[in-house]
């Protein structure tokens, strides 16, 4: 990272939440905390934070690094059943944020959302009633109303956890052509066509979506840089699977999938996040109940291999990224208050704590911006 400094922002919850467990979370943070961070060492130095945002849980940037967008997870806004988006300007010097404005995400608990790669529009998952919106950046950086609204429909094997639909991430391929919703209620990724002029999707004409294993609950999906595969992590019975992509008619074909899990781990748990280094090399998936990160190697096919596990030092890895220079990992953990920051060793992929972390109140999101 050439020894520049660098922010790392950090999401976290509030305010009380329902899960779709049937837990309620008291989120104890303060907003959205934005760190420095120091390229020798890893250490995080806070910076500041913006104070009084609502479950601020997930964050995302535009290309140029100007604007920060994040989820506002709850269940009602403005009267009606809908969580929202919240868009701030970001001051490249100080990590500060200027609340740009709000609106409203169309369906309950939004959980994730990204920028498109023309930063016209964000696209955002809303997890409770298992739909997805596309609303409209404004050349200020602000939002505007919805260009596009998919309801998703339908049930699978878990009554409890699937037997709706819920929507849990948004990721667009390489290209910007293809929209790909994993969709845990449902047991399928859906596939759209995007239209970034008009912010719209439809189905995928090619594959409309496609199926995993009945009870698996397919949470985040993330492409190789390549752009030749893509890697989906799998929430419910805690398994990631490869994929080779056909960046042409936006579909997938499986690979190959294993376990998260050591071999003999007999506990409860579960996984969130998925991330890939940026030299294409290895994959990083983590288990909240064994806390830790799983490590895979990706090999010239595209398919998986274990390399190892690495604990996060802390309770419910939510979730955790890589730094854009691929040296470090920071981790999220959610119940035990703390981000957690790990040297990744690039030939092996190999994660080592640096011994430096702060205390964050239930973060949910940790990103870097350089």
């Amino acid at each position: 990272m050439d020894g520049k400094m660098s922010f790392v922002f950090v999401g976290t919850y509030s305010e009380p939440i329902l899960f779709g467990t049937g837990q309620i979370l008291q989120g104890q943070g303060k907003g959205i905390h934005a760190f420095r961070l120091d390229a020798q060492n890893g250490a995080l130095v806070p910076s500041n934070v913006t104070e009084n945002v609502r479950n601020p849980s997930y964050i995302a940037f535009d290309r140029k690094r100007r604007f920060l967008y994040c989820v506002n997870e709850f269940k009602e806004f403005e009267g009606a059943a809908s969580g929202a988006v919240s868009a701030f300007r970001i001051d490249q010097n100080t990590g500060e944020l200027t609340f740009l404005n709000m609106k409203a995400s169309r369906g309950t608990d939004p959980c994730h959302l990204m920028v498109d790669a023309t930063g016209r529009h964000v696209l955002i998952a809303n997890f409770a009633s298992g739909s997805i919106c596309v609303l409209p950046i404004e050349p200020d950086g602000s939002l505007g109303s919805a260009t596009d609204f998919i309801q998703h429909e339908g049930s699978s094997v878990d009554p409890k956890r699937q037997a709706g639909p819920h929507a849990h991430a948004v990721e667009i391929d390489p290209a910007n052509r293809y929209v790909f919703v994993p969709d845990l209620g449902l047991d399928k990724v859906m596939i759209y066509q995007f239209d970034a002029e008009a912010g719209k999707l439809v189905p995928n004409e090619h594959q409309p979506w496609v199926s995993v294993l009945p009870g698996a609950g397919p949470r985040q999906l993330v492409f190789h840089p390549t752009g030749q595969f893509a890697f989906l992590i799998n929430e419910l019975n805690s398994t990631m699977t490869a994929y080779r992509y056909d960046a042409e008619r936006g579909s997938l074909r499986e690979l190959n999938t294993l376990s998260t899990l050591p071999e003999g781990f007999s506990g409860q748990s579960t996984c969130a996040e998925v991330q890939i280094a940026p030299s294409g090399k290895f994959l990083y998936g983590s288990n909240r109940g064994h806390d830790s990160i799983a490590i895979f190697a990706i090999d010239d096919q595209g398919q998986i291999r274990v390399v190892g596990h690495e604990s996060t030092r802390g309770k419910i890895p939510r979730n955790f990224e890589i730094s854009p220079g691929g040296d470090f990992l920071a981790a999220a953990n959610q119940d035990t208050n703390n981000v957690v920051m790990f040297r990744v060793d690039q030939d092996t992929g190999a994660l080592t704590a640096t011994g430096e972390e702060v205390a964050v109140g239930t973060p949910v999101c940790v990103r870097f911006m350089t």
